[in-house]
């Protein structure tokens, strides 16, 4: 795997466009694509130094095919409008119950609720430290706890 120059860089070789991207921007407009079609339990694991593969998973679900693919699809098109990235490779996008997108440094998980469930990547990924961007699971969980910022 490519490993960018610089920590925080998106820089990929066939995903960028013509200038490297910080890696939290990439991460922000993902997750911003997925909420905007309503993406439920949005999770951002943080995965560096505990697999070689990829830096950042991004967890999510819809509660239909459709609504997987509309996620998918609204990923897809911000990050090229926004970013000039495209997905290395999308696997599963036909049956739409589990598509997965692979940005090099970041690999998107769409799932249907019951597939998130019974794959449980979160419980095989425990050990990975949850990144909170607005509307995701660790922001909202922050805001629950006792003298979390309100």
């Amino acid at each position: 795997m490519f490993r960018p120059a610089s920590p925080g860089i998106f820089s990929a070789t066939g995903c960028t466009g013509e200038e490297a991207l910080p890696l939290k921007a990439v991460l922000k407009h993902i997750v911003d694509a997925a909420l905007d079609k309503k993406a439920d339990d949005v999770l951002v694991l943080d995965l560096n130094g505990l697999c070689d593969f990829t830096d950042y998973f991004v967890i999510c679900h819809g509660s239909s095919s459709r609504q997987v693919v509309a996620i998918v699809d609204s990923i897809e098109e911000s990050l090229r409008a926004e970013d000039g990235l495209r997905p290395k490779h999308v696997e599963g996008r036909r049956v739409g119950d589990w598509v997965l997108m692979d940005f090099f440094d970041v690999v998107v998980h769409v799932f249907l609720g019951d597939k998130r469930d019974f794959y449980g990547l979160e419980r095989l990924w425990g050990d990975a430290p949850r990144v909170s961007f607005p509307g995701t699971l660790e922001a909202r969980a922050a805001r629950r706890r006792p003298g979390a910022a309100r």
